[in-house]
């Protein structure tokens, strides 16, 4: 939970207000002169530019020592995840600034989430509109959502929204491709993956780069059970990219979890229900379960994603403990 003061700030018009801008995103790439312009005529926000590992690691040193109240992120699920990493590894969470996203990446699954759609400088105009009009700012509207924590042992923990397996991993992987190069973004982009994802696993010959995920499990008995999946999910947001919410589970948890067996049964049939959020239709016993849980724990060798970002799971170093951190606090614009 943000503190109080730094709301109190935001209402006043004191707010120290810092922004982060990542030039290589998508969607900001294509806009980056005007949104330099816009950025320009915004001299009293302090404003860094992220394009590697030290970037990240500067900028956010930099905006922890000028006690930023509210941070603005122009990038896409990647930047954000950048600075989810170093807050959490650097700051108490009570001491964390509000945080904002403008949708300036190739994805941006938490921005469109949270609401907040349109092109980047369109909304950078609102924004500086929103700061010109007199103090007090109408109170602003905050959102709430949990993070995920990925931990392995002897590894650094990992801090983000989304976290995908098998097919999901794959498609991100074959998103690095020549692909990314033609300019592509948003749904139009994601849908090409996913398509690709599947025509990979279903078409043509059998090929390991579309292979499922093997993965072992432990249930509450400490049974353990050996298992392939298409592909596996984690997500502590509501719905993904072109609105879809692949997940179905009732109970009182954050944490969103779904699994999808290989040679799961009328797999063809399934694919609306399960991105239609209508999977409730669809059955355990033919490959297809979801829940909402707190803690998960998966034993497996394979590349993993999380918010669009490729990581290496060992078994060799135990399993991939994934559990609820945060929440933290959103302002959307």
């Amino acid at each position: 939970m943000v503190a109080p003061l730094r709301i109190h700030s935001l209402e006043t018009g004191t707010a120290r207000i810092g922004l982060i801008l990542n030039p290589l995103g998508g969607k900001a790439r294509k806009r980056h002169h005007v949104i330099k312009q816009i950025l320009a005529g915004m001299p009293d926000i302090h404003q860094w530019e992220v394009s590697n590992a030290s970037d990240f690691d500067t900028s956010v040193k930099a905006l922890i020592q000028a006690k930023i109240d509210w941070l603005i992120i122009l990038g896409g699920d990647g930047t954000l995840q950048g600075i989810l990493n170093r807050l959490f590894a650097w700051l108490p969470s009570e001491q964390w600034p509000v945080l904002t996203i403008i949708p300036g990446g190739t994805t941006n699954m938490t921005a469109l989430d949270l609401g907040i759609r349109g092109k980047p400088d369109h909304i950078l105009r609102r924004l500086k509109h929103y700061l010109q009009q007199s103090a007090p700012h109408p109170a602003p509207v905050l959102v709430e959502r949990p993070v995920l924590c990925i931990e392995q042992a002897g590894r650094e923990k990992v801090y983000g929204m989304f976290f995908g397996l098998g097919l999901i991993a794959r498609g991100v992987k074959f998103s690095r491709s020549p692909i990314k190069q033609i300019g592509i973004t948003g749904d139009i982009f994601t849908t090409l993956i996913v398509l690709r994802s599947l025509l990979g696993t279903f078409l043509g010959k059998p090929h390991p780069e579309w292979a499922p995920v093997q993965i072992a499990t432990v249930n509450e008995r400490g049974e353990r059970h050996e298992e392939n999946y298409l592909f596996v999910l984690v997500s502590a947001l509501e719905q993904l990219l072109m609105g879809i919410r692949p997940y179905w589970g009732h109970e009182p948890a954050p944490l969103h979890v779904t699994f999808v067996r290989q040679h799961s049964k009328k797999f063809w049939c399934s694919i609306w229900p399960l991105i239609a959020g209508r999977g409730h239709s669809l059955k355990k016993e033919h490959g297809y379960v979801s829940y909402n849980t707190e803690v998960l724990e998966l034993l497996l060798d394979d590349e993993y994603i999380v918010d669009g970002e490729l990581f290496h799971a060992s078994r060799q170093h135990g399993p991939l403990h994934i559990s609820v951190s945060g929440p933290i606090t959103f302002l959307v614009l």
